[in-house]
């Protein structure tokens, strides 16, 4: 089923390797004419603006775009009980990971009487997106809330799409994880109009004020992910995400059936999902063929299934030996990455370039997206080359304090000097000179 691509005694750099693994093609700039009137509107006309993409694009107008308190609380009062107990575990373990990301400040005495402080400081209001669309993400609220919770983000809102089926409402799932976080501010609305009215905020239909924020977080569409392109700046950002991505390092002591499974499970989220497994046993690969044939067809969502691991995304590289494929994962950079090899966990020190890992055959990336305790909110596209998944870090920001004495600032004053001069920037070194004058 998978399209296969021989490696084989092909010895390629980097560069070629990522001109030839397969990957979901995104185009991004495509859509941002569409997305730039959409961003006008919002910031001259405000919520008017907001609920007439709404209604076109979501098919419902809601009353207010902030969701009442009392419909967060029965939202989290009608969770399954089996949900909530669910959601609990995966708040309680995530918790538990990031509260250890936490960074404290560092003093460091650079000569007597001069010190540099590292502060940490987090955004003091941030966004976090919660998408709709193919499947209801109650994972991705835990996943934005928690290391903002435990960086010390004061301020939190929580935008998700309103559904009709729901009058209006976000998803009653998306709402009872929000509430059962703590976070009681909850809007309706989803896409480009989103990210907008985050951005410039205004005023509700009701006359309650939506103040703007710092930073927004949290996968969107190609429209939202467009929107936070053209916000950068005004607003931060944590990445742009694309369509999610699973690749599988694995060799013949490898279960075809735990490989064909875990493939899958990506397909399932879109139809440009990229399901990519790199082998070195041919064996393997026919058997992980045999199995998908057989595992699709059960599934609920075939046809969605079907065209992803169809696509051009998706595919089975073959390499020539477990090392091989090594330089084949590190290029192709995937958003999860498992091995399920001899040693999985000696294989998995030896990667550099994934958003996560998972290492052995007791740690599908689908623990990750809910149980685990690490974040799921990952780079894709070939990004985790140079950036991480969401943390508490991506909720801080370090500032230099740096404090010194006149005896400290009088014994580096030449070299400031002579510094400023070669620089031809003669006032930055008056500045130091200027504190020495009698």
């Amino acid at each position: 089923m998978l399209t296969r691509i021989d490696l084989r005694g092909r010895e390629l750099g980097p560069a070629e390797l990522r001109a030839i693994l397969p990957r979901a093609e995104v185009d991004v700039d495509a859509v941002t004419h569409q997305v730039m009137p959409i961003l006008d509107a919002v910031r001259e006309r405000g919520v008017e603006a907001v609920l007439e993409f709404t209604e076109r694009f979501d098919l419902v107008r809601p009353a207010t775009v902030r969701v009442p308190g009392e419909a967060l609380a029965g939202a989290l009062e009608g969770l399954d009980p089996a949900v909530r107990a669910a959601l609990e575990e995966s708040i309680a373990r995530a918790r538990a990971v990031h509260d250890d990301q936490r960074r404290t400040d560092t003093t460091t005495q650079v000569v007597p009487g001069g010190t540099v402080t590292e502060r940490w400081v987090p955004v003091a209001r941030v966004g976090l997106y919660a998408p709709g669309g193919l499947a209801v993400y109650p994972s991705s609220v835990i996943m934005n809330v928690v290391p903002a919770q435990v960086a010390g983000v004061e301020s939190l809102v929580l935008c998700s799409p309103p559904q009709a089926e729901f009058g209006g409402l976000p998803h009653p799932t998306i709402m009872g994880a929000a509430a059962l976080l703590g976070v009681d501010e909850v809007w309706a609305v989803g896409g480009a109009q989103a990210m907008a009215l985050l951005a410039f905020g205004g005023t509700d239909t009701d006359g309650t004020g939506l103040a703007p924020v710092d930073m927004v977080t949290g996968p969107a569409n190609i429209y939202g992910t467009a929107a936070k392109r053209l916000l950068r700046g005004l607003i931060g950002i944590d990445s742009e995400a694309g369509p999610t991505e699973i690749a599988v390092l694995a060799d013949g002591t490898a279960d075809p059936v735990h490989v064909a499974a875990d493939l899958i499970s990506q397909a399932e989220h879109d139809t440009l999902a990229a399901s990519v497994l790199v082998t070195d046993s041919t064996e393997l690969a026919d058997a992980v063929d045999i199995e998908l044939s057989r595992q699709v067809t059960a599934t609920k969502h075939t046809e969605r299934i079907s065209e992803a691991l169809r696509g051009k995304q998706s595919g089975c590289v073959l390499v020539s030996t477990v090392d091989d494929g090594l330089h084949v994962v590190d290029a192709y950079a995937a958003e999860h990455l498992e091995i399920q090899t001899v040693d999985a966990r000696a294989v998995a020190a030896k990667v550099r370039n994934a958003g996560a890992v998972f290492v052995g055959p007791h740690a599908p990336v689908s623990l990750g997206d809910y149980c685990a305790g690490s974040n799921h909110v990952l780079p894709t596209g070939g990004c985790a080359r140079h950036s991480s998944g969401l943390s508490v870090q991506t909720f801080l920001r370090g500032i230099h304090v740096v404090d010194y004495s006149e005896d400290a600032l009088r014994a580096v004053a030449a070299k400031v000097v002579a510094l400023a001069n070669a620089e031809d920037l003669p006032a930055h070194g008056q500045a130091v000179t200027a504190r020495f004058r009698t």
